[in-house]
């Protein structure tokens, strides 16, 4: 498989060879799709550059970044299939440091499916693959914070050598809550994520100047202020200078009301909730003007009423997450066996029963527990018939769609496609 034209069922072949064999084995595997992926045009590229420059106009869209754990080559193929359709370039592939743990998918094997997925719909041009909410653990980061530090430099190496571009910081874990000075709220985060930032340009390969994005508001919290955002800035600012970084982040993730996975209610069904989108247009022009970045991100968003997105891009947001809606698909989809989806549940219950919550309901418990699954049924997912398969994949491209089309991203290719491959 090293012509440049390859056939669409060698690499369904060579990806289900790949997922299902050892994982010492991936790295070869790795090397063949990108090296074929390279050939027809396809290769992973950092967003720095293109988001400072973002930072000096006005949108016209917002950036979606998907994140993928069940049945991810299939969800893949969708998301490219839906992007060659409507020309859309600018579109991230994404995993946090969470699901890696969840799913089972290391940074190398979401690398390898993302290339895979996107050679096996004929997309052509930079793809973007992002680590998400690469976090630190406040509890073991206070008990010892330089071996916390050190597991999640490991981590982004792992990222790096994965060909990850994009990293995503997050240290706001690490905020001081109860402090009244912004300051002293934000000290923590500003200075690990500066100190992170050293790491990355350090470990960056040659020719590339990975896109970093760092976050002032722990999701589910308190909304983010001007106040924060000048806070954090200022000492991240301060600590980059110190340590003779040059190149900083180019975005900041904010609260603004939302929470990962929505608020569930007793039935299973997600709240409708109020995004700050006044927060969300003054942050994002506050970090523009004062700190030429290219914007504020947008997490938790999946399971916000439809008619919402819209705003995002009249509102200046730089990027948003979506992770939940996937989800959702896949287990209201009638192409899932109702038999697996009872299988799901009990495996829920049996293995994380304990941690229900007295006064929550069983939907509400499943709902905030089923991604912990993925690792134990996305092989099981996989080997459903294909027909079943199709069926999810046309669901999973009419919500991409959706997003592509209510974001602006529709026909944005012919500017995605200006990135050039990083040097060799």
């Amino acid at each position: 498989m090293t012509s440049k034209k390859v056939r669409k069922e060698e690499i369904d072949r060579m990806v289900e060879k790949a997922y299902f064999s050892e994982p010492h084995l991936l790295k070869n595997f790795f090397k063949e799709i990108k090296k074929i992926a390279v050939e027809n045009g396809i290769f992973p590229a950092s967003l720095h550059n293109t988001y400072k420059e973002f930072g000096k106009r006005k949108l016209e869209f917002t950036v979606p970044a998907f994140n993928i754990r069940f049945l991810p080559y299939h969800t893949m193929r969708s998301i490219f299939r839906k992007a060659v359709e409507m020309e859309a370039g600018w579109f991230i592939m994404e995993i946090a440091k969470s699901e890696i743990g969840y799913t089972g998918h290391s940074p190398l094997m979401y690398s390898f499916l993302v290339l895979a997925s996107a050679l096996r719909e004929g997309f052509t041009g930079p793809v973007f693959i992002q680590a998400d909410h690469f976090q630190l653990d406040r509890k073991k980061f206070f008990e010892n914070p330089d071996e916390e530090i050190s597991t999640l430099k490991n981590l982004i190496i792992s990222a790096i050598e994965a060909d990850f571009y994009n990293i995503d910081i997050d240290a706001s874990t690490l905020v001081s809550v109860d402090e009244k000075d912004p300051f002293k709220e934000q000290e923590k985060n500003g200075i690990v994520t500066a100190e992170l930032t050293e790491f990355i340009r350090k470990k960056q390969p040659e020719g590339v100047t990975i896109n970093i994005g760092g976050e002032i508001g722990e999701i589910g919290k308190r909304n983010s202020t001007p106040e924060d955002l000048i806070a954090f800035m200022e000492i991240y600012l301060g600590e980059i200078k110190k340590r003779g970084i040059k190149e900083g982040l180019t975005k900041i993730s904010i609260q603004t009301g939302t929470k990962h996975g929505g608020f569930v209610l007793p039935d299973g069904s997600v709240a409708k909730i109020d995004v700050d989108f006044e927060t969300i247009e003054k942050l994002s022009k506050l970090s523009k003007e004062k700190y030429g970045l290219g914007g504020v991100v947008q997490h938790g968003a999946s399971t916000l009423p439809k008619e919402l997105f819209k705003k995002f891009p009249e509102v200046g947001t730089l990027e948003i997450h979506l992770a939940t809606e996937f989800q959702n698909i896949l287990f209201n989809s009638r192409s899932i066996p109702g038999e697996i989806k009872k299988e799901m549940l009990e495996y829920i219950m049996e293995k994380f029963g304990s941690e229900k919550k007295s006064d929550e309901t069983e939907e509400q418990f499943f709902y905030r527990m089923r991604k912990f699954c993925a690792g134990e049924f996305n092989k099981k997912l996989w080997n459903l018939p294909d027909e079943n398969k199709e069926e999810y994949m046309e669901e999973i491209g009419e919500y991409v769609g959706f997003i592509f089309t209510s974001l602006g991203v529709k026909g944005t290719i012919r500017e995605s496609r200006q990135i050039q491959p990083p040097r060799a």
